[in-house]
């Protein structure tokens, strides 16, 4: 990619060029010049509280009543141009019921189909700050994205509900120029899984399938905890362009290790082995969740952290794999176990089109830790 861009942020900040900015919410929901602000109290969709006010002032923040199984597009831009930032908010209990999917070049397929809060490396329940920097999330539950999202002909970004009740509000923005995009700017793609481990078999999938040329990016996990003792001793590995399955060119040393921490992210364990949470630029261990959240009753130990590939992206010409293993340590014998774990993955990467379908999001009864 060519870094005098402007498509890429910071480092070209000082630059003036020929690009458009819009941005699409509930208050211009086209993204159109001079379209903002344009609803009136008793429109369709709006809130009774601007009523006193009137046309102009904060007349429809927001997308409201979402029932179950509908799907709203929330932009359908036509390019070229780049998305460069997204933010949401929602209620803090619906974030897996949401699913965010993001179609590029008129592809029959999404290139992006994520629950909304594990896009956003927010897969427990959207409480948890993120300081990064291509995912911010800020108290309460506020969703930022600065993950450059490119497009030639159009993209179209949908949310649908999949939860069992209606969601009242969900805000948005989407902001966006429309400029050229370099020839060899490629698209983002982003897909979740979620699977549980066997004994027989402690493996969880983070990214399969993949066909092209590109760079992955990026990964959010969500472990819940189904055995005792660490959790965290399996490696990370990277199956890249023709690999054999006992054979991945990049193999790391361990769960923590991958996401940057050392020893359990334990600080002193000759007092206390609580785990010490951290959230930087490009990599974080947000969450660890244990004991009886409240109105949530028992649940196991879970826990979230992220890791972005931004400074050491991992390329790939021909195909991609990716797994993390689950693997413990078992304290009376001082010996590695496999574990029965519940993982969720979010896999981030940039790839050329056309690319192959992601792996479609499971009924709601198979995206939660049981």
């Amino acid at each position: 990619m060519n870094p005098g861009n402007s498509m890429f942020g910071f480092a070209d900040i000082a630059r003036t060029t020929n690009a458009q900015t819009r941005s699409i919410c509930a208050e211009n929901p086209d993204g159109r010049k001079s379209g903002g602000a344009q609803a009136s109290p008793g429109d369709p969709g709006t809130t009774p509280a601007a009523s006193a006010m009137g046309r102009g002032w904060k007349v429809r923040p927001c997308l409201r009543d979402l029932a179950p199984g509908q799907t709203v597009t929330l932009a359908d831009i036509q390019g070229p141009g780049v998305v460069q930032h997204m933010w949401f908010t929602v209620l803090t209990d619906v974030h897996r019921c949401l699913a965010l999917r993001v179609y590029y070049d008129d592809q029959p397929h999404a290139s992006i189909e994520c629950p909304l809060g594990d896009f956003f490396a927010n897969g427990l329940d959207g409480c948890a700050l993120v300081n990064s920097m291509p995912i911010a999330v800020n108290p309460k539950g506020g969703m930022n994205s600065y993950w450059p999202m490119p497009f030639r002909k159009r993209i179209r970004i949908t949310i649908t509900n999949d939860g069992p009740k209606a969601i009242n509000e969900l805000f948005y923005q989407i902001t966006y120029a429309l400029q050229d995009v370099p020839s060899d700017a490629a698209y983002l793609h982003a897909s979740w899984r979620r699977s549980m481990t066997t004994r027989e078999n402690p493996e969880h999938v983070i990214l399969d399938g993949v066909r092209g040329a590109g760079h992955y990016v990026g990964t959010a996990l969500v472990w819940a905890q189904l055995s005792t003792w660490w959790w965290g001793e399996g490696e990370v590995k990277f199956f890249i362009d023709g690999d054999p399955a006992d054979g991945p060119t990049i193999c790391g040393t361990g769960t923590e290790d991958y996401f940057g921490g050392a020893w359990g992210f334990v600080m002193d364990h000759t007092t206390d082995l609580t785990p010490t949470t951290y959230s930087t630029a490009f990599m974080g261990y947000t969450q660890a969740v244990y004991g009886c959240p409240p109105k949530i009753g028992p649940r196991p130990p879970q826990h979230n952290l992220y890791r972005w590939h931004i400074p050491d992206p991992v390329r790939f010409q021909k195909d991609l794999r990716v797994t993390v293993q689950a693997i413990g340590w078992w304290v009376q014998s001082g010996k590695y176990q496999p574990l029965t774990d519940d993982i969720a993955s979010v896999a981030y990467w940039y790839q050329t089109l056309p690319s192959a379908p992601v792996k479609p999001l499971p009924p709601m009864d198979e995206r939660w830790a049981r």
